[in-house]
């Protein structure tokens, strides 16, 4: 009899374990090892600059730029550096070319590249496999660039790799260089003018392999453009329209350009054209937007200005004053009063 119970017992137990389920959870489970395998370093960590939906050309008025940039990677065992000061776009130059690859607006040579941007703070540490084994993901990361054949890095503030390589006793720096120098892979690094004179010009080594390329602050008249050229990207991001003839939109933004000038800003802040200038028209459309509005409209304009943080205090009284003169015609044909904010 307890020979009898303990079979039964064992039946009743397994009985409890449904195989099938066993089945298909240890499949599922070889399954998503499988795909962890396949997927690629430059996906994990990297965003294709190259696949992004752009609504305008990101980088209007940079086409000096972007040639230096493009014959630069073109050259054979050379990459490129953009220095500039901060907010001046040098991220939206390289949309810029990747927004001409989209549309092959560029050379044969470079058609069909992606442009992967990876942020530094991405590329430290090291990665555990399937396997258990420890690489570092920047020697895994470099590895799959040099197989692709048809990517460019782009390492936005490329110092910090310096400062890391010096805090953390692995050197980033080093381990990019045989790449760069045999031209396996093709960087477009960013940094400002201040942190590529600390940071990265004690590295003469590093720097034979990239050619610099100077972006300037854009002038009024130029930025201007940018952000005529750049409003109907808000508009599609906000679902709120800036809906004037462009003859009025063009003196608007001439309007807000002229306030964020140089003089005028808070000198701490080291806000830039076309930053500080973008900022404070975004700022009237999530006004609008806050009001439930479907238009921005000149309330929400002055708004925006009411509130500008990039300029000294007193600028913006002083604007705000110029601002209800200038357009006091549309002001009064939209029943505000101004005074009220």
């Amino acid at each position: 009899m307890d020979e009898m119970f303990d079979i039964i017992e064992d039946e009743t137990i397994s009985l409890d374990d449904n195989p099938a389920d066993e089945k298909k959870n240890k499949s599922a489970s070889a399954e998503q090892k499988e795909v962890n395998k396949k997927k690629s370093i430059l996906e994990m960590y990297g965003e294709n600059l190259s696949k992004k939906k752009y609504i305008t050309n990101p980088a209007i008025a940079r086409d000096d730029e972007i040639e230096k940039t493009i014959l630069t990677i073109l050259t054979p065992d050379k990459s490129a550096i953009l220095v500039g000061k901060a907010g001046i776009g040098k991220t939206a130059i390289v949309e810029g070319i990747a927004y001409k690859i989209q549309n092959n607006d560029v050379p044969n040579a470079i058609k069909g590249y992606d442009i992967i941007k990876v942020n530094t703070s991405s590329l430290l540490g090291k990665y555990v496999g399937e396997d258990g084994n420890e690489e570092l993901k920047i020697n895994m990361l470099l590895k799959e660039v040099e197989k692709a054949s048809n990517t460019i890095l782009f390492i936005d503030e490329i110092h910090t790799l310096v400062i890391e390589s010096r805090n953390s006793g692995v050197d980033f720096v080093n381990a990019m260089k045989p790449a760069l120098s045999r031209g396996d892979i093709k960087v477009i690094g960013a940094t400002t003018l201040d942190e590529y004179n600390q940071y990265l010009i004690r590295d003469k080594a590093f720097l034979r392999r990239f050619e610099k390329i100077d972006v300037a602050e854009p002038d009024a008249e130029t930025t201007v453009k940018i952000l005529m050229g750049s409003y109907p990207k808000i508009e599609k991001q906000t679902g709120v329209k800036l809906a004037y003839s462009n003859f009025v939109i063009e003196n608007i933004m001439k309007f807000i350009v002229d306030m964020t000038s140089e003089y005028k800003r808070v000198y701490e802040l080291g806000s830039r054209y076309p930053d500080n200038a973008l900022a404070l028209l975004s700022k009237a459309f999530s006004y609008a937007k806050f009001d439930n509005s479907e238009f921005v409209t000149f309330k929400h304009i002055y708004k925006a200005i009411m509130n500008c943080q990039s300029v000294y205090s007193d600028v913006v009284k002083k604007e705000a004053e110029v601002f209800k003169v200038k357009f006091k015609d549309f002001i009064e044909k939209e029943n505000v009063d101004l005074n009220d904010y």
